[in-house]
């Protein structure tokens, strides 16, 4: 349970999630995620530090440089997971479940009008 926990406080930093969802499609090095998460290179060098030490992301030397990757899917999962759960406090119907299904007369904005 406590690791769990752990997990959790992992991600609950927005600078954290923004680098995990970076990388869902794969590596990068410090400074592409700096960019992609509008934060200063050694920032993004601290959070990566703490979610290699979670195990969350894994690393690869590339000559001179670090190549950061998530460490398996479960933190993309989970990353989404709480997007998705956050979009519904926000609305009875996100986006997440209409790109799910295939339009209806039920799913319609005329049908709920």
């Amino acid at each position: 349970m406590e690791l769990a926990v752990e997990v959790f406080t992992m991600l609950a930093d927005a600078t954290r999630v923004r680098i995990i969802l970076a990388l869902r499609d794969g590596e990068l090095p410090v400074n592409s995620l700096a960019e992609i998460v509008s934060k200063s290179p050694a920032g993004v060098s601290q959070h990566l530090a703490k979610l290699r030490l979670a195990r969350i992301v894994a690393t690869r030397q590339g000559g001179n440089r670090v190549f950061y990757r998530l460490a398996n899917e479960h933190a993309r999962q989970l990353v989404t997971d709480a997007i998705f759960q956050a979009q519904h406090a926000l609305d009875e119907h996100p986006a997440h479940h209409k790109q799910d299904r295939p339009p209806t007369e039920t799913t319609t904005d005329a049908a709920r009008a």
